[in-house]
């Protein structure tokens, strides 16, 4: 009965045995390789957090590269349209001065055609004048020698001889005239330019020839004075 009991233990055992190795073995077997499996995709999941976490730390790094870069650009924006501006008030400024360059530049041409006309006017009332004076100096000279003989006639009759011109009338005195003409020419002031004397075809020295005029008209008021003074010594007829 004894060994009989321990042949069925032994069985038991045996039964026992190849159960828990066909059941229990592979069961442990694919626990450990699940729990081997999970560790591995639990890596490749840190692996890709952490990539993302990367990727997110270089998306805030350029987006706060790319704010300081637009506030740049939007500085200097700011500044283009303000010195755009400025530019166009500079222009302005630039057009009104040169409106008013060119009317003073239009002023100074009237100014100077005027200067002109009033030059060409002067120096053609000079040539009247020194016309009318020479042909006052020939009157006087024609006059001269007429009264001359006529008081000849009057002092072979006894008679008084006429009064001088300017005796009668201090007007027709060539004295006067002389005198005149003088204060006239040598008073007038010449403010010819170089360019424009050339162009007149006026000499380099105007004072020169107005000196000149001055001291031919004096030779010849000296030689009417001389005249006066001689027939003004000749002894008179009653």
């Amino acid at each position: 009965m004894r060994g009989g009991g321990d042949y069925i233990v032994s069985i038991v055992c045996f039964f026992v045995l190849v159960w828990f190795r066909f059941f229990f073995t592979p069961l442990t077997f694919y626990t450990f390789r699940g729990r081997c499996n999970s560790g591995v995709k639990s890596m490749a999941d840190e692996q890709e957090i952490m990539c993302k976490l990367e990727s997110i730390k270089e998306i805030r790094n350029k987006t706060l590269q790319m704010e300081k870069i637009k506030a740049r650009l939007k500085a200097e924006f700011e500044a283009l349209e303000s010195e755009e501006r400025h530019l166009k008030e500079y222009k302005q400024e630039m057009d009104l001065l040169l409106q008013e360059k060119m009317a003073h530049v239009e002023e100074l041409r009237l100014i100077h055609a005027d200067i002109n006309v009033m030059e060409n006017t002067i120096k053609q009332s000079e040539n009247d004048l020194n016309k009318l004076l020479e042909s006052t100096r020939r009157l006087h000279e024609e006059y001269k020698p007429l009264k001359e003989h006529v008081d000849a006639l009057r002092m072979t009759l006894g008679l008084q001889r006429l009064p001088d011109l300017c005796e009668e009338e201090e007007k027709l005195s060539l004295e006067r005239v002389c005198r005149v003409t003088n204060k006239s020419i040598g008073t007038r002031p010449f403010v010819h330019s170089a360019k424009q004397r050339a162009a007149l075809g006026i000499p380099k020295s105007p004072r020169g020839n107005r000196m000149n005029e001055i001291q031919k008209t004096d030779k010849l008021c000296d030689l009417s004075q001389y005249s006066s003074r001689r027939m003004a010594n000749l002894p008179r007829l009653y």
